[in-house]
């Protein structure tokens, strides 16, 4: 069977290669013309524990993963026994021809919380296996076929054509020779993989070698020996120029054509990849074919990144920083001086699993109000929120204009899950990225005046000069201040400020475009309206699709700006509705709490997720479902992921 919609997973130790070598395979994929995204879950620990890497490949466009696993490439004997039950029906296992006999409680990397879900499972398929095979041979009951491959056997090989004795120094080339079998299953064109591993370890001559060797002898063994996988993966002719990019580089890149020159960050995860990233390309070509760079700063903490970045920004650099829940806790104070001051600064916001360190490597959609509401007191601040890859790239460049344009903060939210996955995708199109300074003033412009930065105006919008220009001179302060910038507690001063900082919200609600504000996918009439935000996008829009392809009558309002919230547009659309239905990734359900409060319109079905990885297509479409068929409770869990 030639399949267009498959998915593998890769799964071992962490250190082991499962992010290189799911890469490769995402590459080969890729350059055979197949529409890719990959999902990555990695333990919070550096080396030793869990991690895997999904892989979903599809002749259509995906933005989404889903809960079955084709083919499973385990590098270890706890990747067999974490993964086995995820894999479908006539999919298959490869697996170490070593790691048959291991004894599965005797694994000590496995947690209790593990073993407690794992022997209910067990009980209920009423399964006693003892060993990794007798595990192998239950699946094998339900079509699942096992590949045991002998890794050492085959690195021992690799060893004696290339005159390396040391077995211990081939052993991380076990992802490799899993890879290779994969392709060799798949029957899958070898010269799309050779050219992907080419590309990884580009110039590392000897390394490109040892891989080429490896990844033949897994190929050929695999295809020999077993034969007819039973799929075959076939690459698909295209004249579409694509890139295959992970959320953090999307944004990364965003922002560098937004105009951003300055950086500031403080190591966490999953936000640091960003700015890495930039660490990376501090030089690069532009657009127009010249030089750029942009200066990347590691601060000693989250307290000093913001206020670094906020001083970039007044001295009319368009500046970010980048961080997640933690670090963003320490920012807050650093927020509320930059909205104090109208600060034109960027935050870009990664949310994890929490509160506190919560899962420092895990998805979780916990902190919309909290980035709606940090720092005490009232001050204006936009909240743009990111659904899939793409949206990353162009709303990282947005935000500039936006933060510049109504002079405040601009917090980008994101999700792990988005972070930290990857996607085939079209060339972004550079065109729609237009840099707008709103009322950025030079020294021309104010000579022979009093200038004055916080200038009361009807729109709350005072003009702006640089830090710096010759002739003008302005405060800042935390404290309230009259409109050159001195201190002053006077209440009309006081009073005037507030209201003078707050019209922003009011002109940015007016001037900014709902098509910037919303996405709306399906029938404008249909019965049932899914309302979201953040990265369940591409689960829902793929569920939707197939509801509507059932005859259901349903659509999809995706939030991209929850602050401030088109609370008319938002009105108009659910008001339409017979059922509205609320997907989202925490347990208050926050999204619909806000549209509650600015709307009074209550949800009527709510689909939450907060177990630290993000919701898949399919148990998204089997809990929509249910509510179209008027058989779901008012608020149902999801609990899939591994």
């Amino acid at each position: 069977m030639v399949r267009r919609d498959f998915t593998w997973m890769a799964g071992g130790p962490q250190g082991s290669g499962v992010d290189s070598v799911a890469n490769i395979f995402a590459r080969a994929c890729c350059y055979g013309g197949l529409h890719v995204y990959g999902k990555r879950e990695y333990h919070s620990n550096i080396k030793g524990m869990h991690s895997y890497f999904h892989i979903r490949m599809s002749s259509e466009e995906v933005a989404a993963d889903v809960d079955r696993v084709d083919l499973l490439c385990a590098f270890d004997a706890e990747s067999v026994v974490r993964h086995i039950w995820e894999v479908a029906s006539g999919g298959g296992v490869i697996c170490d021809s070593d790691a048959l006999e291991t004894r599965i409680f005797e694994i000590p990397t496995l947690p209790p919380a593990f073993w407690n879900e794992f022997r209910r499972t067990l009980e209920e398929k009423n399964a006693k296996p003892e060993t990794v095979s007798g595990l192998l041979r239950e699946v094998e009951k339900k079509g699942v076929r096992v590949f045991a491959i002998p890794y050492m056997q085959l690195l021992n090989e690799v060893g004696r054509q290339i005159g390396e004795d040391k077995l211990s120094r081939l052993t991380r080339m076990i992802n490799v020779l899993a890879l290779g079998a994969s392709f060799g299953l798949l029957n899958y064109d070898k010269a799309h993989v050779e050219r992907a591993v080419e590309d990884t370890f580009r110039d590392r001559l000897g390394i490109i070698r040892m891989n080429m060797l490896a990844l033949g002898l897994a190929y050929d063994y695999a295809a020999k020996k077993f034969g007819d996988f039973g799929f075959k993966l076939k690459p698909i002719p295209t004249g579409e120029k694509r890139i295959f990019i992970q959320g953090t580089q999307a944004v990364a890149l965003g922002k560098l054509l937004g105009g951003c020159r300055l950086q500031t960050y403080y190591p966490i995860t999953p936000a640091a990849d960003e700015s890495e990233y930039l660490e990376e390309h501090e030089l690069f070509e532009t657009v127009a074919g010249g030089e750029g760079s942009i200066f990347v700063m590691q601060a000693e903490d989250e307290i000093a990144a913001i206020n670094m970045a906020s001083g970039a920004a007044l001295t009319g650099t368009r500046a970010a920083t980048s961080t997640s829940g933690p670090g963003f806790s320490l920012m807050v104070e650093g927020l509320g001086w930059a909205g104090n001051n109208e600060v034109p600064v960027v935050i870009n916001y990664y949310q994890r699993g929490a509160p506190s360190t919560g899962l420092p490597t895990r998805h979780g959609q916990d902190d919309l109000r909290f980035a709606i509401h940090a720092s005490h007191g009232e001050f204006p601040r936009i909240v743009l929120c990111s659904g899939d890859i793409e949206e990353c790239f162009y709303d990282a460049a947005q935000a500039f204009n936006y933060a510049e344009r109504y002079q405040l903060p601009v917090i980008h939210l994101i999700d792990k899950a988005l972070a930290n996955s990857s996607k085939s995708c079209r060339i972004f199109d550079v065109s729609k990225i237009k840099v707008e300074r709103g009322q950025l003033l030079e020294e021309a412009d104010i000579r022979g005046e009093e200038y004055k930065r916080f200038r009361f105006t009807e729109s709350g919008i005072s003009p702006r000069v640089p830090l710096g220009t010759p002739g003008t001179v302005f405060w800042c302060t935390g404290d309230e201040h009259d409109e050159v910038g001195h201190i002053c507690e006077e209440p009309t001063n006081r009073t005037r400020m507030i209201e003078k900082r707050m019209r922003k919200m009011d002109v940015a609600d007016k001037e900014i475009p709902i098509q910037e504000r919303v996405n709306f996918l399906g029938d404008k009439d249909a019965t049932t309206t899914v309302v979201s935000w953040g990265s369940p996008k591409g689960a829902i829009t793929e569920a939707t699709e197939r509801l509507r392809a059932e005859g259901y009558r349903i659509n999809f309002l995706q939030v991209r700006m929850p602050h401030p919230l088109p609370e008319a547009y938002v009105a108009e659309v659910l008001n339409r509705a017979q059922k509205k239905v609320v997907v989202e990734g925490n347990y208050s359900s926050q999204l619909a709490g806000i549209i509650r409060e600015r709307t009074g319109i209550d949800m009527d079905y709510f689909v939450l997720k907060w177990n630290g990885r993000p919701v898949s297509a399919d148990e998204t479409y089997e809990a929509l479902k249910l509510i179209v068929q008027e058989k779901a409770p008012k608020r149902q869990v999801l609990t899939s992921g591994s």
